[in-house]
């Protein structure tokens, strides 16, 4: 991971959900703030996104999850990036995400989920103070 620069981060649109407004909107929300953002584009497999996250050297993935497979996509992320020794790349996502699945989803290892109404400040704060070298 980087020591230096912005923060680096991967936005990514797993499955087959084809709707990618919300994840342009963070992605250019996390450039805005100053960090790099890698936005990997519509139907990523998990392998897909942590191949890009750990040859980009990114701090954070970020899952756009709209068709209801959160429950598969973040656990398959997270054992990738287990099995690619990669743990410290901290996942977060955001989308239609049943509150229920919330306290799993964390307890499994994922860093935060944002649900629809959070804003992208809150995004970006939220990055700031929890990702990478900057996090205390």
């Amino acid at each position: 991971m980087s020591v230096s620069g912005p923060i680096r981060v991967v936005v990514a649109k797993p499955g087959l959900d084809g709707h990618d407004r919300g994840a342009k909107v963070i992605a250019r929300a996390l450039r805005d703030a100053g960090m790099e953002v890698i936005y990997t584009g519509l139907h990523q497999t998990p392998e897909q996104i942590v191949d890009t996250a750990i040859q980009e050297d990114a701090e954070a993935i970020g899952l756009s999850i709209l068709s209801g497979a959160h429950n598969t996509l973040f656990a398959k992320v997270l054992e990738l990036l287990r099995e690619r020794d990669a743990e410290d790349i901290k996942v977060f996502g955001g989308g239609i995400i049943p509150e229920d699945d919330i306290a799993p989803l964390k307890a499994s290892g994922v860093a935060e989920i944002f649900t629809p109404g959070a804003t992208t400040n809150e995004v970006v704060e939220w990055i700031r103070a929890n990702v990478g070298r900057l996090a205390a």
